[in-house]
């Protein structure tokens, strides 16, 4: 079976990155055809052979990729995949634009229907989180946002089967896509490295400090977290990078503490399993941190409107809080403090989500759908 894969971007690291390299042991031949390839900040993506559109040939285009949502969509459709038995786009956002002749099955492994365009456009039309770029964002939204929608509507017809990460993102491919969903895959979790060394003494590591993994942009909702902290007067470590960490360590008092992104495995290891919670209060499609926390025998505190209450058992692993302000998670944490977690439950919870079980049920999932196309 000839298969290849396409991302909306190769530029960056996290969740979908982990998602592409599973996919790749599965089918290491695949090719990777994506909008633009920043080599340097995505090195990643080595093992791939990249094909990057005509994007690419744009000044900076991989750094300003935000600005460029009118032209994406046509990039992706340029592409041929003659000759491809499959092709399984990996997408948040464009790369479901591109077209496939028949013959050839398109399988989405749907992220989230394009987050600034449904689910999150309300918030993005008012705080974009792009820095300096903001205000145009904004703009473009309002005055482009209706055709956006259309064609991210007429896209989103184009797979012939739809892969959810999680059943709250099933929801959203239905309401906003009017599609349905061959199936729910949950994305893969590495277990062996987000391990602690030695579970059984997990609680006698715990510091005073509760943590947070997140890109820092508006709808992470880091804002959140940290005007909790600030009144539980609690330290919180944030680690990540992105367009609003300047305006969030604005907002940070003194036990708000933020470390760089660029970690090994190995140091966020001993981050999660040095906390007492992760804390999370996005709207998240999965919440693969979530996951990687409990793999190491953390507990988790998080919005239960979320991906993550898939993965979190509530006053089992984590405590699960219902709406997204300080308040609220002022109070789960308090809550949190008067109960007890046991580290084995939450490495229990997470071996669900590991590499090798997302391996199995794709190839199996792949396979039976190429079958149903032909029949």
């Amino acid at each position: 079976m000839n298969v290849a894969l396409v991302y909306d971007r190769v530029n960056k690291w996290g969740g979908a990155e982990r998602v592409l390299l599973a996919l790749h042991r599965i089918w290491p031949d695949a090719p990777l055809f994506t909008a633009v390839y920043d080599q340097k900040h995505a090195a990643w993506a080595d093992v791939f052979t990249v094909r990057p559109s005509v994007l690419q040939r744009i000044p900076f285009a991989r750094y300003v990729h935000e600005s460029l949502a009118l032209v994406t969509p046509i990039a992706f459709e340029s592409f041929s995949f003659d000759g491809y038995d499959v092709v399984i786009s990996v997408t948040s956002a464009e790369a479901k634009n591109i077209i496939t002749k028949p013959g050839t099955v398109h399988i989405c492994y749907c992220l989230t229907p394009t987050r600034y365009l449904w689910s999150g456009y309300e918030h993005y039309k008012s705080q974009p989180g792009l820095g300096y770029a903001s205000h145009a964002a904004s703009l473009g939204l309002r005055l482009f946002g209706a055709t956006l929608r259309r064609w991210d509507e007429i896209a989103a017809q184009r797979p012939d089967y739809y892969i959810a990460i999680s059943e709250h993102v099933k929801a959203r491919i239905h309401t906003y896509y009017h599609r349905g969903v061959s199936e729910v895959i949950y994305p893969p979790v590495d277990t062996t490295k987000f391990v602690s060394h030695n579970l059984s003494s997990v609680q006698k590591k715990k510091q005073n400090y509760f943590l947070t993994v997140s890109r820092l942009v508006s709808y992470k909702r880091v804002d959140l977290l940290i005007q909790a902290f600030n009144e539980l007067q609690l330290p919180l470590v944030i680690i990540g990078d992105g367009h609003q960490k300047k305006e969030l360590q604005q907002l940070g008092g003194t036990t708000i503490t933020f470390v760089d992104r660029h970690l090994t495995d190995s140091e966020l290891v001993g981050y999660y399993e040095g906390c007492r919670a992760f804390v999370y209060a996005a709207d998240e499609d999965f919440g693969l941190a979530a996951v990687e926390a409990q793999a190491c025998g953390t507990p988790v505190i998080a919005y239960k409107e979320s991906g993550i209450a898939e993965v979190v058992r509530d006053s089992v692993t984590g405590i699960l809080f219902g709406s997204q302000t300080a308040d609220a998670i002022i109070r789960a944490v308090r809550l949190f403090e008067k109960k007890t977690f046991s580290s084995a439950e939450c490495r229990k919870q997470a071996i669900q989500m590991s590499e090798p079980r997302f391996m199995k049920e794709m190839e199996s999932v792949v396979s039976r759908l190429v079958k149903e196309s032909k029949l």
